[in-house]
């Protein structure tokens, strides 16, 4: 059986799915669910590919059999770019549309499984836990995604402050099989399409909030575990809508109703310090960080190559307000390149021998990415400008009666109206249809709120490489001294 096949094997497990008020009970042939299922079932193709699986997979030390490589601990510059060459791989066959295709969160799990030994609560337990998870995790290539955030509730009060303190997750009670949950997290991209949900809570909680500082694997049919979709942005006409008929990855509030969580998949309980420890652990925050800076990057050369061909299919690429704006989409992609690469360039092992990349150049991409995606999307829009509806509401239309009129009105500069029209239904896809005002908020906040983001990579930077030459040169010409 093949990857797809064991993928898809799983998808009808019972798990409790609700969209529109109903249970989805079949997954794999519903319409808001079943392009995204063919698109991963057609990445997992790539991994039995013999010329393309070898740099989608490694060899599992337990197994033997090839096994996704996102789970491969570095332990050489050569292994780490491995790595990034499997993540270019699918991103690329998706153009960065796609950010949960569990390379996030298996590569936190792998960074959890690298620094086992030191991380974890007081019972000890964490390491042979973890250890234990990441290998059949590693082994069943198991999909996962992480549900970490609180529901926007009353974002002016701690979890203990509400009304119900079951608002947010936290423990009811513990039994001889496990501790018992109730509460919601959100926002679980991707929690249809998986195995397994990855929990624990995002930001740091204070002592007198132990209760809300648990950290749990568990998988997504776990009864007592709903989850709640938001509307379908997909679409089953892939003429009309080539982006939300393949990308939808659908975002999710899980709610655990009294959920028992079995204890060898606690993995902290009752300790906001363990929890934060894992949060900031470097190999972690690493590790994870390379995959999201990738899929970056592949989608601003998605978006460049779209502005590039509105412009030239309209005729607008020879003004030079457009070849500025162009420009500018070419820059946004350069810099994350640079950054990706002086990641790599830059890399090194840690003390236990774990080759990890620059955190600070990957940091810096995704807080740019932030603020270059809308900006791409405002290019967009600025080049196409009335183009947008200068479409017909189907490209079916162009083999009815009007078909010669839209050969004649809807052609470009130079392409025909076939070839137009579907140009500027894919950019519509992209910069105004549901499914592209859910990316344009995504990538602002999908690493937090920006306004953090950066204030936390100023109060983590090595500051004083910066002002000693400053101070040097301040105390230098109070002596009247010169500077060289």
């Amino acid at each position: 059986m093949g990857a797809r096949q064991r993928y898809l094997s799983r998808r009808n497990d019972g798990r409790s799915v609700w969209l529109n008020g109903q249970v989805v009970h079949d997954l794999i042939g519903h319409p808001a669910f079943a392009g995204t299922i063919d698109t991963i079932g057609k990445l997992l193709d790539l991994q039995d590919d013999p010329h393309v699986g070898p740099s989608l997979t490694f060899r599992s030390p337990d197994t033997g059999q090839p096994v996704n490589l996102a789970y491969l601990v570095p332990r050489s510059r050569e292994e780490l770019l491995q790595k990034q060459t499997a993540y270019d791989i699918w991103s690329e066959r998706t153009f960065g549309m796609m950010s949960r295709l569990s390379d996030y969160s298996r590569s936190l799990l792998t960074g959890w499984y690298a620094s086992r030994h030191v991380l974890g609560g007081g019972d000890g337990q964490f390491a042979e836990k973890i250890e234990r998870y990441y290998r059949e995790s590693r082994d069943q290539e198991w999909f996962s995604t992480t549900a970490l955030h609180d529901p926007q509730v009353d974002r002016s009060k701690r979890s203990s402050q509400l009304d119900d303190p079951y608002t947010h997750l936290r423990i009811v009670r513990e039994t001889e099989d496990g501790i018992v949950v109730r509460g919601a997290k959100m926002i679980a991209t991707g929690a249809p399409y998986v195995d397994e949900l990855l929990v624990y809570p995002y930001h740091r909680r204070p002592q007198s909030e132990e209760r809300y500082a648990t950290m749990f694997a568990i998988p997504a049919a776990t009864p007592g575990v709903h989850i709640i979709c938001r509307e379908s942005f997909a679409s089953a006409e892939r003429e009309d809508h080539p982006l939300s008929s393949r990308f939808d990855e659908m975002d999710a509030v899980v709610v655990f109703d009294d959920a028992l969580i079995p204890w060898e998949r606690v993995f902290i309980k009752d300790d906001p310090d363990a929890i934060w420890a894992v949060r900031q652990d470097p190999v972690a925050v690493a590790l994870s960080q390379q995959p999201t800076v990738v899929r970056l990057l592949h989608k601003l050369e998605f978006v460049a190559a779209i502005g590039h061909e509105l412009a030239a299919t309209i005729g607008a690429q020879h003004f030079l307000h457009v070849q500025e704006k162009l420009g500018e989409l070419i820059v946004q992609v350069e810099t994350v390149r640079a950054l990706l690469l002086a990641a790599h360039e830059q890399a090194k092992p840690n003390p236990s021998g774990v080759w990890l990349p620059a955190v600070e150049p990957l940091t810096t991409a995704r807080n740019l990415g932030s603020r270059f995606y809308p900006r791409a999307i405002e290019i967009l829009q600025q080049i196409g400008a009335g183009g947008f509806m200068q479409v017909p509401s189907s490209l079916a239309e162009r083999n009815g009666p009007l078909g010669p009129f839209l050969e004649r009105y809807y052609r470009g500069a130079e392409a025909d109206a076939d070839t137009r029209v579907k140009l500027f239904k894919l950019a519509w896809d992209l910069i105004g249809s549901p499914l592209a005002s859910r990316h344009e908020l995504y990538e602002r906040f999908y690493s937090g709120d920006p306004v953090r983001t950066y204030a936390s990579q100023y109060l983590g930077y090595e500051k004083q490489a910066l002002t000693d030459a400053v101070w040097a040169l301040a105390k230098a010409n109070g002596r009247g001294e010169g500077s060289v």
